[in-house]
């Protein structure tokens, strides 16, 4: 039902990818926005070329990007959302790990997904009900199911740690787990949604960083909700992702608070 919204989705970011790698490693300016975030040239540049994609497919849909905001229709049953470089200050810095993130929600729901890293070579993508996919390869968490042999992976997690109580319940989990990374973005989600690693916590994120990512991972076989448990929804600032049999135990041991 979807097919074709995926491939205008991944149209849509190799466009993107165009122009970033255009800009990656030059010297450009650098603005700071009003929540202190980094904004270039490129990131807007991108979110337009991805725009002009979809909406030459899909004249009809909503948008709610990370640089150009919301347009069309509020109340439309397509909506796209964007972030056209997730992890500003990586591409900055000449890191390659930022990524173009693109998903399509169907009445309130993620469909469609796509999660392009152009410098560092991965494309992820999913569409409900039809499995993921890591660079043309079927994809698929591990099956772990305890703690001890788990991997986690954490990113962006200051609120976490300004929370005594929850910063200390995350620091009696860790050596429950047989390996402690922090991939961040993009990647750790690629991991875990190929059965690299088994659990990703972040507490600082917004929908526009992880929308197209929680489809992936559901798709893969895994289980995406928010610290709390909660669903992916506009507001949430928070996201714990598993490859499913691991979900409760973390949820249990953070007893996190949206």
């Amino acid at each position: 039902m979807y097919e074709k919204c995926l491939k205008t989705a991944r149209e849509a970011a190799a466009a993107a990818a165009e122009v970033i790698r255009h800009y990656y490693g030059r010297d450009i300016d650098v603005e700071t926005k009003a929540d202190d975030s980094p904004v270039t040239i490129a990131d807007r540049e991108a979110e337009r070329a991805i725009r002009h994609v979809i909406s030459a497919s899909c004249p009809d849909h909503a948008f709610f990007g990370e640089e150009l905001g919301r347009s069309g229709d509020e109340c439309a049953e397509y909506r796209w959302l964007i972030d056209p470089i997730d992890g500003t200050k990586s591409f900055v810095r000449r890191q390659p790990f930022f990524s173009t993130q693109i998903a399509l929600v169907h009445n309130g729901l993620v469909v469609v997904g796509v999660s392009s890293a152009p410098v560092f070579g991965e494309e992820a993508w999913a569409v409900r009900g039809g499995g993921a996919m890591l660079n043309g390869e079927s994809i698929r968490v591990s099956d772990t199911g305890n703690l001890a042999a788990a991997s986690l992976s954490s990113g962006n997690i200051a609120s976490l740690a300004r929370n005594s109580e929850a910063w200390d319940r995350y620091g009696k989990l860790l050596p429950e787990l047989n390996r402690i990374r922090g991939y961040g973005d993009f990647y750790h989600y690629h991991l875990l949604a190929r059965g690299a690693l088994e659990v990703v916590i972040e507490s600082d994120i917004n929908i526009l960083d992880v929308a197209p990512l929680s489809l992936i991972v559901e798709e893969a076989g895994g289980k995406f909700t928010t610290l709390s448990g909660g669903t992916v929804h506009d507001g949430m600032r928070s996201a714990l992702a598993t490859n499913g049999r691991l979900h409760d135990a973390v949820l249990d041991a953070i007893q996190w608070k949206d």
